[in-house]
């Protein structure tokens, strides 16, 4: 059964991402130690735990490629291979905050894990701050481009923000602001919006995010849009007011977020997922190695909203 998967599916991997492309699925996600990207593919969800991490990138010895290699992700853009991923230069923290920025690799061969990478650089936005959690999206017949940036005007570490774009490391248009962090959910520790994933279900266009400190108080938000809306418009989204899926202290799953989907062999809907099994976390949790990698179904309600439930409990 498909509700039946170990908990958690791959130890040790934060800002999972999965993508089914033909018969496989590909994974990726940051590494404790946050030096390199690697991927792992597999013909069943199940088998990705099991499956070989290739490495296709390292991070620079210097320069702005060198440290804190985040939250990537895999895509396929117009049939190029791109991986979205934020770096730094150092781990200096400054004005409260690190110093990342959004760059790109692509693979124009048939298979990512064998074939030729190249860097395409920074992606580059009209502010130059803060910025991680990149995502694409195809919608209308357009490509997307959907991350999370700090704008120095607003308070708060970082805004969601969508754009079209040009080629896949390139935006076409200027970006607009879809959510700040603005209920008190969304600024526990940290006035978090960030590691937006993209879900379409009947006539909606849904944007899942995560919100507050990278700790217990980390759960996820929602957005959704009339699939016909234009999306540029601010005003076309919707937000919930409330928390769509959070720690679950009965299950001992805490912080759950930085999500992605996918769907069974059998198509149905999936959540993927990190959350720890614990709170006590000594110093920075960003340097705590156990958020774990986790999957689960969830279903949609009869008003066509998706349907998270809670993080189950660990289990072989």
């Amino acid at each position: 059964m498909s509700s039946h998967w170990p908990v958690p599916l791959i130890a040790q991997r934060a800002d999972p991402f999965i993508l089914r492309h033909r018969q496989h699925y590909y994974f990726i996600a940051s590494v404790p130690e946050y030096d390199r990207l690697e991927l792992r593919r597999a013909a069943t969800l199940a088998d990705l735990a099991a499956a070989e991490a290739v490495v296709v990138w390292k991070k620079h010895a210097s320069g702005e490629m060198s440290e804190l290699i985040w939250a990537p992700e895999l895509h396929l853009i117009d049939n190029v291979w791109v991986i979205y991923f934020a770096a730094a230069p150092s781990r200096e923290i400054k004005d409260g905050l690190f110093q990342h920025r959004m760059f790109a690799i692509a693979c124009h061969d048939d298979d990512p894990l064998t074939g030729a990478w190249h860097e395409c650089g920074q992606v580059m936005t009209p502010i130059d701050s803060f910025a991680l959690d990149a995502t694409h999206f195809v919608h209308q017949d357009r490509n997307w481009y959907l991350w999370a940036q700090k704008d120095p005007a607003i308070p708060g570490n970082s805004n969601l923000y969508l754009a079209e774009l040009e080629t896949p490391w390139s935006l076409k248009s200027a970006p607009v602001m879809l959510s700040r962090p603005e209920f008190d959910w969304e600024c526990v520790g940290f006035s978090v919006n960030e590691g937006p994933a993209v879900i379409r279900h009947g006539n909606r266009l849904f944007v899942s995010y995560s919100a507050s400190a990278t700790d217990e108080n980390y759960c996820m938000g929602l957005l959704w849009i009339d699939v016909a809306a234009d999306p540029m418009k601010a005003e076309n989204w919707q937000k919930s007011p409330q928390p769509v899926f959070k720690t679950s202290w009965e299950n001992r799953q805490f912080g759950p977020g930085h999500n992605s989907f996918t769907v069974t062999e059998q198509g149905e809907d999936v959540l993927v997922y990190h959350a720890r099994d614990y709170t006590e976390i000594e110093g920075d949790p960003l340097y705590d190695p156990n958020r774990h990698t986790c999957i689960k179904t969830f279903t949609w309600d009869s008003d066509g909203m998706p349907v998270f439930g809670e993080p189950p409990a660990a289990v072989d």
